[in-house]
């Protein structure tokens, strides 16, 4: 339907950095282009150029705002869905002929996944339980009545596998961002990346992937980017080393195209562990505290309670727990009812069909308030 004046708008403000939070959404989007006509409306002309090779929806550039409003006006779509919460989200918003949504990018424990900007929009989909909780922990006076629980739409695509097989169990160390400020630091990279890949390749028999955040390849922070140089650095020697282990860094890519063909993960505080909790419960998960606070990551992440947390007190060992855990993997059964407090229990498919019944009944009402301003 890609063909027809869209009834769903994309808005992203950002610039090529920060893509990787729409090109997510992409393929889901283009199955809701089925039902709903859908439209990406972007800021940037240098993030157009990037979103235009990778998907057939029709792609619209306002720079100015006084570009964006007459754009507005002559698509008059119904709904449009917002995946972060960009300073320039606010041209949009208003705009007063269309429901707002703000859907994000992930489902994580951090920080920066609860703001008070949330009140700005109509709804604000949600994974589960989690988030709701998540929500009303921080944000004062929030109508509960905005938060639609979706589930992870994205969880139930299944990309082609990136990662070729091996008969090597596979422990991926998959780490997130710097963030935008200290207070949303989780990354692992700067504070013990290469120690953690040490560890990994000296546990005998496996294969060591790494594939870090997007974000993390491109830091101009100068400790995140001499780690993740040295752990490239220590794969590479391994490889060379011992060709047949397929010691590996996955610098692109997508990471859901890593999952299938690896046994464990290391990852820090981000939404690639709960996707992991999802689509991978049956497997062992490792979650690293750089702050070294377990009081504060118990409290804020409740996934670090069915997973071993590592961090400089216990990285000694990390060669042998990971074995121990490949063995015997004794957080499974809790890992299975952690999964239904973040997405409430739901299978594949799901989440997608909750998305698409949760946007057309958004497209019904705003056409059923605007037929009745007409009638004021």
């Amino acid at each position: 339907m890609s063909g027809s004046r869209p009834t769903v708008l994309s808005y992203f403000s950002d610039d090529p950095t920060r893509v990787y939070q729409l090109l997510q959404w992409l393929p889901v989007l283009e199955l809701l282009d089925e039902t709903h006509p859908v439209g990406i409306v972007l800021r940037e002309p240098d993030t157009a150029a990037i979103v235009r090779e990778q998907t057939r929806l029709p792609v619209f550039v306002a720079v100015e705002f006084h570009t964006l409003s007459e754009l507005f006006s002559e698509l008059d779509a119904k709904v449009v869905l917002y995946c972060n919460n960009g300073m320039r989200n606010f041209n949009a918003l208003l705009n007063s002929r269309m429901m707002h949504v703000h859907i994000n990018h992930g489902e994580s424990d951090k920080m920066s996944m609860v703001s008070n900007n949330a009140k700005a929009y109509d709804r604000v989909f949600v994974a589960g339980e989690a988030a709701v909780q998540r929500h009303r922990g921080a944000l004062m006076e929030l109508d509960e009545a905005k938060l639609v629980r979706i589930g992870r739409p994205q969880l139930d695509l299944r990309p082609e596998p990136i990662l070729p097989a091996s008969e090597r169990p596979t422990v991926l160390y998959a780490p997130t961002w710097e963030g935008d400020a200290d207070y949303n630091c989780y990354t692992s990279v700067d504070a013990f990346g290469p120690q953690i890949v040490r560890s990994l390749l000296a546990a005998p028999g496996t294969r060591v992937v790494y594939k870090p955040h997007p974000k993390v390849t491109t830091s101009e922070d100068p400790t995140v980017a001499a780690g993740h140089r040295e752990i490239v650095r220590l794969l590479e020697e391994a490889a060379a080393a011992e060709p047949e282990a397929g010691h590996q860094a996955i610098l692109g890519g997508d990471i859901l195209a890593v999952f299938a063909r690896c046994d464990a993960m290391v990852t820090d505080v981000s939404s690639v562990g709960l996707d992991w909790l999802y689509l991978r419960t049956e497997a062992p998960l490792l979650l690293t505290d750089r702050w070294e606070d377990r009081e504060r990551l118990t409290a804020d992440a409740p996934i670090s309670r069915v997973a071993d947390v590592v961090d400089s007190t216990n990285l000694a060992g990390l060669t042998e727990l990971v074995a121990a855990r490949l063995a015997h993997d004794e957080h499974r059964d809790a890992r299975t009812a952690m999964r239904g407090h973040y997405f409430d229990d739901l299978v594949v498919g799901e989440s997608t069909e909750r998305f698409f019944g949760a946007v057309t009944e958004l497209v019904e009402l705003r056409d059923k308030l605007l037929g009745e301003q007409g009638r004021l």
